[in-house]
């Protein structure tokens, strides 16, 4: 699939230059196997970079400006490289205006290029395109100009641009989109930038995510409370228990003896963030075992403490994860991401996969009028040069 995303990428960079792109490259997405909400709390998290890609063409043109032509939006802009950068009304070329920003800013030195790039990343689908975007920019700017970065800070750079573009976003996304290898989640701690990888073999598996195609608005204000009952929680546990530092630190005994201290829903965020840190653990240790039917189990416990504790989903994504429960070719269903919409990530026995897709797509326009859209995904390498 992504050959033809190349060859279509190449084909029109040369159709508007007039010449073949000296430098391509490939930038993924990435999704969550499990580690939910806990980036923000001291926890782990178990990214994979996925094989749907952003596709870059990238030339130097020896001028000071840069051009920039998005083909799927059919929208191109110009950049002069000798005045300052500033925000524009115009929210895709922000990020690349970002990423231009940051190497200025870190004192690389470059000059003007030409650049067109196609994707096959679904856009706002919770599979972090603008970290792609970003990365694969970065990327393509150091590889044609010979600059030195190493992968954490191209990472930690693309995650600048993104806060610049008003984005307070967390270093995950960026870190698997460079990071990524084929058939690996990464262990990653957020704080430290500490990681290890982990065999994802899932040969008997599919990874399938399912999009509710619903964003609730709500996602911003509680996402903001949630950081604030997380922080009282903590606080709480720390005067009663003064050797600990932080939720990993804690066990789920010294939660419940807190029950009384909390108040309901602190007690509840609280039980889940330390429940979900436990987790990944448990998680990493399935998958080095090949054991991906407790894999989709921890997926399942997730998912219910999202919902009943954590408080971040939908009725339309308690529903997939309810049927994904009761049908035996799936094995582990979780909403992914953010929550109040967006997609749940499912492992489906191979073989499966379209009579589960028949059955889901019609229960869900039943239900909620929604037409659902299906993402197979598997586990892909990290931003490369072609």
């Amino acid at each position: 699939m992504n050959d033809i995303l190349i060859q279509n990428t190449t084909a029109f960079f040369e159709k508007s230059f007039g010449s073949a792109p000296q430098k391509v490259v490939l930038s993924p997405g990435r999704i969550n196997i499990i580690g939910e909400h806990i980036d923000y709390n001291d926890g782990y998290v178990l990214p994979a970079a996925i094989d749907k890609v952003i596709v870059f063409a990238f030339e130097k043109n020896n001028t000071s400006k840069s051009k920039v032509i998005a083909i799927d939006l059919n929208e191109e802009f110009e950049v002069d490289l000798t005045k300052e950068i500033k925000l524009s009304d115009v929210v895709w070329t922000n990020y690349i205006l970002g990423v231009i920003k940051q190497l200025q800013d870190k004192g690389f030195s470059f000059e003007g290029f030409n650049c067109v790039f196609s994707s096959n990343i679904p856009v706002g689908s919770g599979l972090s395109s603008s970290a792609a975007l970003e990365c694969g920019m970065l990327f393509g700017i150091k590889e044609l100009f010979n600059l030195t970065i190493n992968k954490v800070d191209i990472a930690l750079m693309g995650q600048k641009a993104e806060h610049w573009v008003g984005i307070n976003c967390g270093i995950m996304d960026q870190f698997s989109s460079v990071h990524g290898l084929e058939n690996k989640v990464i262990k990653l701690d957020c704080n430290t930038l500490e990681f290890e990888y982990h065999d994802a073999n899932f040969k008997d598996y599919s990874l399938v995510l399912f999009d509710s195609n619903v964003k609730h608005s709500l996602f911003t204000s509680e996402y903001n409370t949630r950081r604030i009952e997380c922080e009282e929680g903590l606080s709480i546990i720390k005067n009663n228990f003064p050797e600990i530092k932080s939720f990993r630190d804690c066990t789920e005994a010294q939660i419940l003896s807190l029950k009384d201290k909390m108040n309901e829903t602190v007690f509840k965020r609280v039980h889940f963030v330390v429940k979900e840190i436990a987790r990944v653990t448990k998680a990493c240790e399935a998958l080095d075992n090949g054991n991906i039917e407790l894999l989709g189990q921890l997926l399942f416990e997730t998912h219910d403490g999202l919902s009943k504790e954590y408080a971040v989903s939908c009725e339309e994504l308690d529903m997939l994860v309810a049927t994904a429960k009761d049908d035996d070719a799936i094995v582990g269903s979780r909403l992914m991401g953010g929550g109040f919409g967006g997609c749940t990530i499912n492992l489906i026995k191979k073989g499966h996969e379209n009579e589960v897709k028949n059955k889901f797509s019609n229960l869900y326009l039943n239900i909620f009028g929604i037409e659902l859209k299906f993402y197979d995904v598997k586990i892909a390498n990290g931003t490369t040069l072609l």
